[in-house]
């Protein structure tokens, strides 16, 4: 469970943004996004294959 622990002066948006910061680096969004609704396995299998032929292409675009 994702939690920010606050002072008594600590500002609102403060702490909104940085709840929001920790969520996003947990994965928790993401994950939530990605079971949303159920993915046969061969599609998942096709999926990860995508991105990791976009992964290895924006790789060799910064080395370049």
């Amino acid at each position: 469970m994702t939690e920010i622990i606050l002072d008594e002066n600590d500002r609102l948006d403060w702490a909104l943004k940085a709840f929001r910061r920790k969520v996003q680096r947990s994965g928790i969004l993401q994950d939530l996004r990605n079971k949303r609704f159920y993915v046969k396995p061969s599609l998942a299998k096709r999926r990860k294959a995508a991105a990791a032929v976009r992964r290895r292409l924006r790789a060799r675009g910064k080395r370049r």
